[in-house]
């Protein structure tokens, strides 16, 4: 077989990236935004260490970041104060124990919402979680 000597046209040429926007995930942005929420703390670490261009996506794992380790600390704090006071009182044990369940259903809302509104290629905030994912999002820049 010939080989080529033309310069401007190399034997075995390099694929073009593929369009729709891809970034460093090789994903369509809202795609990739919208697999930040799935497991919210570690998705949202590899989509960090993976995407290195499209803000939109680093905002997203930092608001998925933030949301889960809200969602586990708010956990935490409720156990132990259902705890406390079912030892005091077991009725007020037993209203934390529902004031848990209905953070834990808001929780669960913000988190569906949050997902639908990437994939929708919404920059949505959520309240004082948002704001501090695009602060990391602009202090990276």
């Amino acid at each position: 077989m010939a080989e080529n000597t033309n310069p401007t046209q190399p034997n075995n040429p390099t694929p073009a990236p593929s369009g729709g926007g891809t970034g460093g995930t090789g994903l369509a942005p809202n795609v990739a935004s919208l697999l930040c929420y799935v497991c919210t703390i570690i998705t949202g670490i590899i989509f960090l260490v993976i995407e290195k261009e499209n803000k939109e996506v680093k905002f997203h794992a930092w608001q998925a970041i933030f949301l889960g380790g809200a969602a586990i600390a708010l956990s935490i704090v409720i156990n132990i104060l259902s705890m406390i006071l079912v030892n005091i009182a077991g009725f007020l044990g037993a209203i934390v124990g529902i004031l848990g369940f209905v953070i834990n259903l808001g929780i669960f809302v913000v988190w569906i919402i949050a997902m639908i509104k990437a994939y929708k290629s919404e920059h949505w905030l959520i309240p004082v979680i948002g704001n501090l994912a695009e602060q990391q999002v602009n202090k990276a820049a």
